[in-house]
């Protein structure tokens, strides 16, 4: 509930912050604790600065220290000591956070069930109870009358734990094992665990310390990656059913640490394969699946800053669908024969590259290709026939909305699963006819007590930037809410790793817009919104742009009586927290109170320590601690 928009925490705070911004909070009487200053002096490029809390991080010589849990000690009491003050800060405010929580919870409805998806000769959907917190597995035989069968209940997997994360389920190609991934610490290492469907009994195979992914090969063989110190994953092993993971056979390793590999099997079925990217680049590797023991090939060798994703679609002969960036700075669609992968002179192209379109994805059918594209900061999906070549969008009529396919295992269908929210909308499956063109809504999204879409409105509206260009902000507000510049308003960014922050629906907002806010996504530079340069122009040498479109965003906004100047709120998170840090020291005066969620907001120093996780697969977003200190060759 907490990641799905604000906590009750956060909420309450903004909108106490709201209600008091003449006579903010009174903590003067209260003592915020001090983090102790331990100067420590970092060197690089012939500059020397001091970094006074860097005793806050786990160094090597205190993990190797006679008493290793010192350290531990230290840094907890402090942030026992930052709740305690947290909490009486928040005394006030006691009562509204927890009417709040209530709140937010009372919109859930707790008994539900997912919309069914077939594959392979079962049907497969996910159940949720009242009271209980993780989901049910189910699966039912494509027959009339076949009973359900709950393959794997999460609520008694987590059973005497005090976390639970079911991280991946794969099914067996002769549908009689399940090989299931659980994390039951929080670290993000998950077992491997194997279940025989037809008994309901776990096989004694474990295999530990995997990134939760898996794939068959056939009834006997699976592939699987594992991670390194850093949470990297770096290597994939082949397992044999009734072996121990020590017999486990290494089949590929990155030794790039920029790079990161999974395993998966083909769309048709054909193939093993392993793929591996850095944030510029990528390569896979195949292997037929009736040859689990072979060796993996390259589908075409490692090129410097060439993404590209490989789809093999069946068929006799069959082929290979290329979505690329190669001569593309948007992407486009090429194919190939089989034999024909490692020679792009040999492609053919489907799809061209486009200016102000962004190719993100395509789900392929026997006849029909479905585009997932990026036009004008919004999501299309287009479907084309390939026996006549015949193309139609799907249209939606929300001003800012997403919309993306779903779980289509099924290659030879005239049938599309996707999805569709808005800002307005709650999140819909829909059934949609390749052919006839027409759609069947199958799910949308329960929103317990008496919300009505109709109170609620949305805009899409273009602000320019201090550089002339134009950025795309989503709007959303309750209907009767006057935007005459003294509405409250929340301001929400993201701007890093071409990552798309869409206009989705959120339940927990409604407790903002029914108290009179309006909230806004400004979608930044640093995204993909409009297509491949406007990540560009947000990273690296040009990253003060997400910053900076992000004030000109809230000036727009308070200058348009969509904000009162005086109750003007910011939110980011991880990547977002940089953003917030960045603004709230470039315009200090212009919040009136800020969320920073798990703020990255120690760049540098992060950067140049490769022995914590997401650094080195981040270099190409903030920059190569290998390159600029200390220079030295890669392992």
């Amino acid at each position: 509930m907490y990641r799905s928009l604000l906590s009750a925490v956060g909420l309450s705070v903004v909108v106490m912050g709201c209600q008091n911004a003449s006579s903010p909070m009174n903590t003067t009487a209260l003592a915020p604790p001090q983090a102790a200053k331990k100067p420590f002096n970092i060197t690089a490029h012939g500059h020397t600065r001091t970094d006074e809390y860097h005793w806050l991080r786990l160094s090597e010589e205190q993990r190797n220290a006679t008493d290793p849990d010192a350290h531990t000690r230290e840094v907890v009491a402090h942030l026992d000591a930052e709740n305690v003050y947290c909490e009486a800060v928040l005394a006030p405010v006691k009562q509204l956070r927890e009417d709040l929580f209530k709140e937010l919870r009372s919109r859930i409805k707790e008994t539900d069930l997912s919309v069914p998806y077939r594959e392979n000769g079962y049907w497969y959907h996910s159940r949720f109870e009242e009271g209980k917190e993780y989901a049910v597995q189910v699966r039912r035989k494509d027959e009339n009358g076949a009973p359900e069968l709950d393959f794997l209940d999460e609520n008694k997997l987590a059973e005497g734990t005090t976390y639970y994360d079911l991280g991946d389920f794969e099914i067996s190609p002769q549908n009689n094992i399940v090989c299931y991934s659980e994390d039951r610490v929080g670290r993000r290492l998950y077992e491997l665990r194997f279940r025989d469907l037809n008994t309901g009994k776990d096989l004694p195979d474990v295999i530990t310390n995997t990134g939760g992914g898996c794939a068959w090969a056939d009834e006997r063989t699976v592939f699987y990656p594992r991670k390194d110190e850093t949470l990297r994953t770096y290597r994939i092993y082949r397992h044999e059913l009734g072996t121990d993971e020590a017999q486990d056979v290494l089949v590929f390793e990155e030794k790039d640490p920029a790079f990161s590999c999974d395993v998966y099997r083909s769309r048709s079925d054909r193939f093993v394969m392993i793929t591996t990217e850095s944030t510029t680049s990528s390569e896979h590797l195949v292997l037929q699946v009736n040859e689990p023991k072979g060796a993996f090939t390259a589908f075409l060798p490692r090129e410097e800053d060439h993404e590209h994703t490989a789809i093999h679609v069946p068929g006799e002969p069959g082929k290979w669908y290329i979505i690329t960036n190669w001569k593309a700075l948007n992407f486009r669609l090429m194919e190939c024969a089989e034999g024909e992968t490692g020679n792009k002179r040999k492609w053919k192209e489907v799809v061209p590259h486009r200016e102000d379109v962004l190719l993100e994805d395509v789900d392929t059918f026997r006849d029909h290709l479905v585009l997932s594209e990026r036009r004008e900061g919004l999501a299309h999906l287009v479907v084309r026939r390939l026996s006549d070549g015949h193309e139609h969008e799907i249209a939606f009529n929300d001003p800012a909305y997403v919309c993306y396919t779903g779980v289509n295992p099924e290659w030879d269908t005239d049938k599309l699963r996707y999805g569709y929210t808005s800002l307005t909308t709650p999140n819909s499956v829909y059934e949609h006819d390749l052919n006839a063109a027409t759609d069947v809504l199958l799910k949308q999204q329960e929103v317990v007590g008496s919300f009505d879409a109709k109170d609620y409105a949305s805009e899409r509206v273009w602000v320019p930037a201090r550089d002339g260009v134009q950025v795309p902000v989503s709007v959303v507000y309750r209907k009767g809410t006057v935007l005459d510049g003294r509405a409250p308003l929340l301001l929400y960014g993201y701007g890093s790793y071409g990552v798309t922050v869409d206009p989705t629906f959120s339940s927990s907002r409604l407790s903002l817009l029914d108290r009179g806010f309006v909230f806004v996504i400004a979608h930044i530079r640093g995204g993909e919104d409009l297509g491949r340069e406007w990540y560009e122009t947000g990273k690296m040498e040009h990253k003060t742009n997400t910053f900076t479109d992000f004030i000109d965003c809230a000036d727009w906004l308070v200058k348009h009586k969509y904000a009162d100047p005086h109750r003007l709120y910011a939110w980011g998170g991880s990547a977002g927290g940089l953003l917030i840090g960045a603004v709230v020291n470039m315009r200090p005066e212009l919040w009136n109170g800020v969320i920073a969620d798990v703020p990255f907001v120690d760049v540098v120093t992060t950067m140049l320590d490769e022995s914590i996780p997401l650094t080195t697969g981040e270099f190409e977003e903030w920059g190569d601690s290998l390159v600029l200190y200390p220079p030295r060759e890669r392992q």
